[in-house]
């Protein structure tokens, strides 16, 4: 499925052949993510995303380096998390060259001017005051907290208002200096094209040189922040969010947690669209899904409710949990849940960006590579009790932690409700 080379201090290369397809897609994972912020730089590494797409030495303008891909009929953008941030381009076969080049310049050869710095402060500043204004993004936000504390791992990724208005243009320098190195990236490729060729693009386009990456923080024993947080916004719809601590990225329970959580609320086959959706007619949307860091991670749900309604929808989404708990999954409808789980993953290999997506986040961030065969495998393997057994370690009352955003009338006494009464 898959072919890789490691540059001498240069990137990790990897690349997987799609014969006969169309288009290549390119994924450029830099390691260095939000959680190697100190307090006082929260927001660099978002910040560095924006400002690679301001200019670089070869694309000096933000619109010759939209131009460079859109011009040919591709697309690119970029997204910082935690651990990583991704910068990918797809585009005709034809054009993969290009694809790669754009890609390294934006990581390697970024412009980073004291103009542009100060003109994208504003620009982020109006994306963080859109996150609040917007209910679901700012449950999101106040969820990460409750669950990971105010560190690194549950901060918002961009920072804040005050924060990024009197971050240095040093700081941003220095983030950049440090961990923006071609040794500290991984480059995925996935297309209609020989590994070797992908290679030799790679070493062009990134060249090399070695940096240090520092290691990141550990994560606080979860969770780490109150039981309960909410946010007043005067909406007609609340917004609720119930997490608890989950599994770090390659613990041996993460497939058995992927099946775990498509038996609970991922999809419209799941319990919790059945039972919550469906059933009761207490939200509209309602849907689980795992949060994965090298040692922590969290399983979430999510729903948008009638503020009148949100102790009956507190009660029903942990009534599902304690039927996890309480009674095995049935034959069938774990033949379901991984089929569903496993279509799913086929379906999104013959997609080029999903593909390099795919064998670029393993390579830069998990202990190995998992091929198709060796995912489906894995999800095969499951058995009920495995899942019985994992939703009895992780659902337990103590660990419990919420978010609601609505508005103020509605917020008092949710607390009593989070219990997992039996």
């Amino acid at each position: 499925m898959f072919q890789r080379t490691e540059l001498p201090a240069g990137p990790r290369v990897i690349s997987a052949r799609l014969p006969g397809s169309r288009s290549v897609a390119v994924a450029a994972y830099v390691l260095a993510g939000s959680r190697l912020e100190s307090p006082a730089e929260a927001g660099v590494a978002h910040f560095m995303e924006h400002l690679t797409f301001k200019g670089t030495a070869r694309y000096p303008s933000s619109r010759a380096i939209s131009e460079a891909v859109e011009g040919v009929g591709g697309s690119a953008n970029a997204a910082t998390d935690r651990e990583s941030t991704v910068y990918w381009a797809r585009v005709p076969r034809r054009e993969a060259a290009r694809a790669v080049d754009v890609l390294g310049e934006l990581v390697v050869r970024p412009r980073l001017t004291d103009a542009d710095i100060d003109h994208e402060r504003t620009v982020i500043v109006e994306e963080i005051r859109s996150y609040l204004d917007d209910p679901a993004e700012y449950c999101q936000m106040l969820i990460q907290t409750a669950v990971f504390g105010d560190g690194p791992l549950g901060r918002e990724i961009c920072g804040d208002e005050a924060g990024i208005r009197a971050l240095p243009a040093a700081a941003i320098h220095d983030f950049w200096g440090a961990l923006y190195r071609p040794s500290n990236t991984v480059v995925a490729v996935a297309g209609d094209l020989e590994h070797d060729e992908v290679v030799d693009l790679v070493a062009a386009a990134f060249g090399s040189g070695d940096g240090i990456v520092p290691a990141a923080p550990a994560a606080p024993p979860l969770p780490a922040g109150p039981r309960v947080l909410t946010g007043k916004r005067d909406t007609s719809q609340a917004q609720l969010s119930i997490a608890l601590p989950g599994l770090g990225r390659d613990h041996p329970d993460a497939w058995n947690l992927a099946v775990l959580n498509a038996v609970l609320g991922d999809g419209m086959s799941s319990r919790l669209f059945l039972g919550v959706r469906e059933e009761l007619g207490l939200a509209y949307d309602v849907s689980s899904g795992v949060v994965e860091y090298a040692d922590a991670g969290a399983i979430e749900i999510s729903a948008g409710v009638d503020p009148v309604r949100l102790p009956a929808a507190i009660e029903a989404i942990l009534a599902e949990l304690v039927r996890l708990v309480d009674e095995p999954v049935a034959a069938e409808e774990l033949a379901k849940a991984k089929a569903y789980l496993s279509g799913g993953l086929e379906l999104r290999m013959d997609d080029t960006r999903h593909l390099a997506s795919w064998i670029g986040g393993q390579e830069a961030l998990h202990d190995r590579v998992y091929t198709l065969d060796d995912a489906l495998a894995a999800v095969e393997v499951v058995r009920s009790e495995d899942l019985q057994r994992l939703a009895g370690t992780l659902f337990r009352d103590d660990a419990l932690r919420m978010a609601v955003v609505a508005p103020g009338r509605y917020l008092r006494g949710l607390e009593r409700h989070l219990r997992l009464a039996r």
